[in-house]
C-alpha cells in the first residue's frame, strides 16, 4: 500500500526540513505517533535510528505498532527518507517513509510518500492515514512558526 500527501507551506524548505528530517520530533506535530526515540545503531545502518511507536484508532479497530526506523537518505536540506529496520532475526513488512521538500512560490511543497508492505493495518491504514493528514497539517505548521 502507498499513501501520498502534500503540504504547501509558507516557509522556506529550510525552516521546514528539520521537521521532517529527525523523526523524534515527529510525535510533536504527528498524533499517530506518540513516541519516537533515538536508539543505538546497528552495523549496516545507513544512518540514524529511532524507536518509533504508531497509534491508531478509527471506530471500533485500534493498531498499536513499533518499528525501529533508520534514516537511509538524508541530503540536509530538501529530501529525507527512512526504512524499517529490525535486528531481531524475524520477517517484518516493509514501512518506506519518504519525504521531499520543494520551492514553490509561496514557499515550500512538502511531498510524504509512506509504502507499507503488509496487512495487519490495511482495513484501515487508508482512512486513517487520510484523517492523520488533515489533522497534522495545520499542527506542522505551527511547529515551524514557534
Amino acid at each position: 500500500m502507498d499513501v501520498v500527501a502534500t503540504l504547501d507551506a509558507p516557509c522556506a524548505p529550510s525552516d521546514l526540513f528539520p521537521w521532517i528530517d529527525d523523526l523524534a520530533r515527529y510525535p510533536e506535530w504527528l498524533d499517530i505517533v506518540p513516541r519516537s526515540v533515538p536508539v543505538e545503531g546497528k552495523e549496516g545502518d545507513a544512518g540514524p535510528s529511532w524507536s518509533v511507536d504508531l497509534r491508531g484508532r478509527l471506530g471500533p479497530f485500534a493498531r498499536a505498532k513499533r518499528l525501529r526506523m533508520v534514516r537511509t537518505a538524508s541530503d540536509g536540506e530538501h529530501h529525507a527518507c527512512f526504512e524499517r529496520r529490525e535486528h531481531d532475526e524475524r520477517n517484518h513488512s516493509t514501512w518506506v517513509l519518504d519525504a521531499e521538500i520543494s520551492p514553490v512560490p509561496a514557499g515550500s511543497r512538502l511531498t510524504m510518500r509512506l509504502h507499507y508492505g503488509g496487512r495487519l493495518w490495511m482495513p484501515v491504514l487508508d482512512r486513517l492515514l487520510a484523517d492523520e493528514i488533515e489533522r497534522s497539517r495545520p499542527r506542522l505548521l505551527a511547529c515551524v512558526a514557534r
